[in-house]
């Protein structure tokens, strides 16, 4: 195990290409289906509407059930009648998952970078891992965000989601595990590749 010691970044240990930390925390990246995952949270990749759709929002919503459903019709009659804002979080209870919560945000569609989607993308994982620390909550799975129908690059939003991870924990202690659930071995390897860069 190696350790390196600087004075901008917190401990950083790098453990394998999957796995390393940041400070305390324990970030992993995992190929897999984010609904089976048993971390405080997961984050749904989801439409401003809340009512559930295709990929990961549709099989958040299938796997937890109505209750979670309901708790998004409450949020969006008292909170977001027009639907959530793109970059914005909120959460509702796992219904039927293992995950205790899920963490609703609505990333960018991609339309070529120079809409502000970059920036966007970034809120939408910011403002998850904020919501997370504000309810207790210590370890959080996330997709990739924006990847599928949205048609964000992976290459680039791979960049942008470890990023502001890797930000996000060396200025806040209190989560101790992040994991990037990848569906796929290719999403896998780009995100490994990108964090040779970033981590």
């Amino acid at each position: 195990m190696a350790i390196f010691d600087n004075k901008v970044d917190m401990e950083k240990r790098k453990m394998s290409d999957e796995e390393f930390y940041v400070g305390k925390a324990k970030v992993c990246l995992v190929q897999g289906d984010i609904t089976d995952m048993d971390t405080d949270a997961i984050v749904n990749a989801a439409n401003p509407t809340l009512m559930g759709g295709g990929g990961v929002d549709g099989a958040i919503h299938r796997r937890g059930g109505s209750e979670i459903l309901e708790e998004c019709r409450r949020i969006r009659a008292t909170d977001w009648p027009d639907g959530l804002p793109t970059g914005k979080a909120v959460v509702t209870s796992g219904g039927n998952l293992k995950a205790r919560y899920v963490i609703h945000t609505v990333g960018p569609v991609w339309r070529g970078g120079g809409q502000g989607e970059p920036e966007l993308l970034a809120e939408a994982y910011r403002n998850s891992l904020r919501l997370a620390v504000s309810k207790g909550m210590k370890t959080i799975a996330f997709p990739s965000i924006s990847t599928g129908a949205y048609g964000y690059p992976v290459e680039k939003a791979s960049r942008i989601a470890l990023s502001i991870v890797k930000e996000f924990l060396e200025k806040e202690d209190k989560l101790d595990e992040v994991v990037f659930v990848l569906f796929t071995k290719h999403d896998l390897e780009i995100y490994k590749e990108a964090t040779k860069e970033i981590i």
